[in-house]
């Protein structure tokens, strides 16, 4: 296991390619940037998930016309420690279900391991903003 502590232009940069992946639905991309045993815990599901869980989960979602239509991430933070870093932000997404439109504000951790080629995430939480929160992130530019 490795020792080496990552540094937080890393980590953002980590973060920002699984957003910016997510924000353009690219299925493909997004789960690069997940370990196969990457585990997942979301408030709207009721079991921890593994990589191949939440990619089966994700292309039935848009198989049935689910695509990401916005996604802003802010309130970013970085903490690091050797061999890997946890990412935490505050989350609107915007997507259309294949019904019509739905809105989101969550709160998201991503933990980070480092590994050969740079930083891989291990495990993505999710959780739903705290009302007063929300409507703060509302207010803000």
């Amino acid at each position: 296991m490795t020792t080496r502590t990552p540094t937080e232009s890393e980590v953002l940069a980590a973060a920002s390619a699984i957003v910016d992946a997510f924000a353009a639905t690219d299925t493909e991309r997004y789960f690069a940037g997940f370990a196969r045993d990457a585990t997942f815990l979301f408030h709207t599901e009721p079991q921890l998930l593994d990589t191949p869980e939440y990619e089966d989960i994700w292309k039935g979602w848009v198989a049935d016309g689910w695509r990401v239509l916005e996604c802003r991430s802010s309130e970013r933070r970085v903490q690091t420690f050797p061999g890997g870093a946890v990412f935490t932000h505050h989350v609107f997404t915007r997507v259309d279900t294949g019904d019509g439109e739905d809105a989101y504000e969550e709160r998201e951790t991503i933990v980070f391991s480092v590994d050969d080629d740079g930083l891989i995430a291990v495990h993505e939480h999710l959780s739903p903003m705290p009302q007063d929160d929300a409507e703060d992130d509302a207010d803000a530019p």
